[in-house]
């Protein structure tokens, strides 16, 4: 099972994409989702930025295994889980 999340309809609203990233990594890890695809979009490049920097975050960073930038589609990222 894969969640998705696009942030296209958020682009512009900080708060919004915050929570939205923060929602789908606690769905993940509620329904032990092992990959979510996370679409900021190609653009400028600036959401994709945003959307590594709070992934990088000491907090987010503990609650998943690895990131993998998508090298086919710039415009996204998956983000794995691992369980025991």
């Amino acid at each position: 099972m894969k969640l998705k999340l696009d942030l296209h309809d958020i682009y512009n609203r900080g708060g919004d994409i915050d929570r939205a990233l923060r929602a789908v990594i606690d769905e993940a890890i509620e329904k032990k989702v092992r990959l979510v695809e996370i679409i900021p979009g190609k653009g400028g490049g600036q959401l994709k930025k945003r959307v590594l920097r709070f992934l990088d975050q000491k907090e987010i960073k503990d609650l998943y295994d690895r990131v993998e930038k998508d090298s086919h589609n710039y415009g996204r990222v998956f983000v794995h889980f691992r369980y025991k």
